[in-house]
């Protein structure tokens, strides 16, 4: 496994398909090809070649079915050369922000439909953890997405139209404790809603750090729950507060608004698991990040799977 000081590093040592092959089958394999048939683990795999050279095909010794590294990954049935994903994959997982379709597709001389397919094949294969929380949790919920209505008007009760009311926004809810976060698109923000996934993530008994905001209601029954009265402009209370939440929203907001401009609704749920994701490997090297991708298990997405009736969610 090597690692890598920049993009400009990884390029110059896996600078030929070969070099790519190779590595690849390294990060997966370690010596031992696996057939992906019928499971087979072995060095003894026979080798084809073409025209006397061997170029990535097997042909398994038990199951006798020929195979690449490629096969049952997100690479298979893609012509790009490896070269070109380990460069998209190396750019979405160390750019802070992500890396738009629009700027990927000039990068590495793709079409933009190509590239948004190369960025979605990605996302969907990065994995978050599944995680639970023990204590000190701080959790919130936001809107992503939607036209806001003019902020100049006033509703009925003589308010701004913003915040929850505002119309077509899609719900995130997140918790975050000891620097680990945990993130996902909800229906809305009711209590019967928010309450499920709090029990489920975090153990009872412990410290929970919420706004005042009526979904969280009744939870002091199970938890020691501090409430911060954000709507009284007051945002701390004996050092307890959601900024750190708060913080992830706002790394979250200006990655789609500035780099994305665009999310549906469909895809919403992974644009914010690569956030949560980097988030959680920000203390990770680049290089690392890049080759615990390539060791992890991926699975192929097909186009159909992501396309969609017309229906998008703009961002304010």
């Amino acid at each position: 496994m090597a690692t890598f000081h920049s993009l400009l590093q990884m390029m110059d040592t896996l600078h030929t398909e070969e070099d790519c092959r190779v590595y690849l089958e390294n990060m997966r394999w370690n010596g031992k090809p696996i057939c992906p048939h019928c499971g087979s683990i072995s060095e003894h795999h026979y080798k084809l070649t073409k025209d006397g050279k061997f170029e990535g095909l097997y042909k398994c010794k038990d199951c006798r079915e020929r195979f690449t590294v490629r096969q049952g990954t997100m690479f298979e049935g893609s012509n790009l050369p490896l070269k070109k994903w380990f460069y998209a994959i190396y750019l979405f997982l160390s750019h802070k922000k992500g890396i738009s379709s629009c700027q990927l597709a000039r990068d590495i001389q793709v079409t933009q439909k190509t590239a948004w397919f190369m960025l979605h094949r990605i996302r969907h294969n990065v994995k978050d953890d599944d995680a639970n929380f023990d204590d000190m949790t701080q959790m919130d919920e936001t809107l992503i997405g939607g036209k806001s209505r003019d902020k100049r008007k006033k509703d009925k009760d003589g308010k701004r139209n913003m915040g929850r009311s505002t119309q077509q926004k899609s719900v995130v809810f997140g918790m975050i404790s000891e620097g680990l976060v945990y993130a996902q698109t909800v229906p809305n923000a009711e209590k019967e809603t928010l309450q499920p996934i709090i029990k489920g993530k975090v153990k009872k008994g412990s410290t929970i750090i919420t706004d005042g905001w009526n979904g969280y209601s009744g939870l002091s029954k199970e938890y020691t729950h501090k409430v911060i009265p954000h709507s009284k402009h007051i945002y701390a209370v004996n050092g307890f507060h959601t900024n750190s939440i708060e913080g992830f929203w706002s790394h979250i907001k200006r990655g789609v608004l500035g780099i994305y401009h665009v999310v549906s609704r469909k895809h919403l749920s992974n644009y914010v698991k690569e956030f949560v994701v980097r988030y959680n490997t920000r203390k990770q090297t680049d290089s690392d990040r890049f080759n615990d991708f390539l060791r992890s298990f991926t699975e192929r997405l097909y186009y159909g799977e992501l396309l969609e009736k017309p229906g998008w969610v703009y961002n304010y």
